[in-house]
């Protein structure tokens, strides 16, 4: 009878073990180009540590709207996957869906939790009504890239380099004033673009509660007013975007403010002409008040099987911790988003050794990341143009900054149903 009852648990030791080494988690992800790779990192590295759970990655999503979609339709037919890298300005799409999951059960103690390098501003990039349901994986902010030659042939200084942006502004008109193949500045005319000068004024888009607009107040106003004294005091051309990114490494083009994750391109494109230097966005509030919203991608967890969900919180963990970190920005060009990755020089000392015009926008990122507000409802995407038209208006129409928010402003409110 005892030998029955050893054998007995000795059977359920190894059905246990073998349940336990049979959590399969199925991971999707989008964009080959830039994650291919860095997945097939994340899932070897996991698995050494995780040896109880194997990762199976989907074939990949051509983009992050692909992607989304996909999911939806695999959410349909009951076959989603178990976790999933999305983009930052789209997983309220699967949240409004019910489909990510809340993960403060899984957070437990916040101290511990922003102690392993998950600060306030990067939660806040995965949080929507004080829940957090994604976590930031890669990042990507507005920066300034500057010339340094051109800078230097008009009469500045990069060890003198304005921190605002009067003095950018004022700087980007002597190089303007070089010559008349060179141009002083370049930016985009663009929601996100607009989201960004507006955050560094302490401003932002909505009310935390999506009920109303609010960027038509000084700081709106002081960020749609850039976009004219760009053009009106720096000589911003109307150039579209693909002319501005062979512009500025091509050596003609003074200041571009443009997304940190162009500037491995950016370094290509110049070698040989100019040293590309990185500068971060200006201050112009209350540090506490700024936020930049942040391009890239997060991680959510889709599956409610609770055997999967401890594992695909363990992956997540390790993905968005500073080992994951590691992976993703050697293999991507993002910024980490976790703060430890920058404070701890043991992880990517030898990354920014090599690769040091990195260093500022992962400081950027890690201190004043937020969220790239999705504007709601089924108007949402439509009228992320409507403001890219009216920052054209402002710089290339002349319209007047403060007139300009207020009308645009009072129209977001009819499109998206909030009166």
């Amino acid at each position: 009878m005892r030998r029955l009852l050893i054998s007995s648990l000795a059977v359920l030791a190894v059905a246990g073990t073998a349940a336990a080494e049979d959590i399969t988690l199925r991971v999707h992800y989008a964009i080959p180009t830039i994650w291919s790779d860095a997945q097939t990192k994340l899932a070897e590295a996991f698995m050494a540590e995780n040896p109880d759970v194997t990762i199976v990655i989907d074939g990949a999503a051509e983009g992050y709207e692909d992607g989304v979609q996909r999911i939806l339709r695999e959410s349909v037919a009951g076959n989603a996957p178990d976790v999933a890298y999305v983009g930052l300005n789209l997983w309220r799409v699967l949240e409004s869906r019910g489909l990510a999951q809340p993960l403060d059960g899984f957070i437990g103690d916040e101290a511990e939790f922003e102690a392993k390098g998950y600060t306030p501003a990067l939660r806040s990039l995965g949080q929507f009504n004080d829940t957090q349901y994604a976590l930031g994986t890669s990042a990507s902010t507005l920066v300034i890239y500057v010339n340094p030659d051109l800078v230097e042939q008009a009469g500045g200084s990069m060890d003198d380099f304005p921190t605002d942006f009067d003095g950018i502004i004022e700087l980007a008109a002597q190089i303007d004033a070089l010559s008349p193949t060179i141009d002083g500045i370049w930016t985009q005319r663009h929601d996100w673009r607009f989201q960004s000068f507006l955050g560094a004024y302490g401003g932002r888009p909505m009310t935390p509660d999506e009920s109303d607009i609010t960027f038509d107040d000084e700081a709106g106003i002081a960020a749609a007013t850039l976009y004219q004294r760009f053009a009106q005091e720096a000589g911003m051309q109307s150039y579209n975007e693909g002319n501005a990114r062979q512009a500025f490494p091509a050596g003609t083009l003074g200041i571009m403010i443009e997304s940190s994750s162009l500037l491995n391109r950016f370094l290509e494109g110049a070698d040989g002409r100019f040293e590309v230097v990185v500068k971060p966005l200006p201050i112009m509030a209350e540090p506490e008040d700024v936020y930049f919203p942040t391009g890239g991608s997060a991680l959510v967890m889709l599956t409610d099987d609770e055997a999967k969900q401890e594992a695909a919180w363990r992956y997540m963990m390790f993905a968005t911790g500073p080992e994951g970190a590691k992976i993703i920005v050697e293999n991507t060009g993002f910024a980490p988003t976790n703060a430890l990755v920058i404070e701890d020089e043991t992880y990517l000392a030898d990354f920014y050794a090599e690769n040091p015009m990195h260093r500022p926008a992962h400081e950027q990122v890690a201190r004043f990341a937020g969220p790239w507000y999705a504007f709601p409802g089924p108007e949402g995407v439509a009228v992320t143009d409507l403001i890219a038209a009216a920052m054209v208006e402002v710089s290339d129409g002349g319209a007047d900054p403060e007139e300009t928010v207020k009308e645009l402003a009072e129209t977001l409110r009819d499109r998206l149903g909030m009166r």
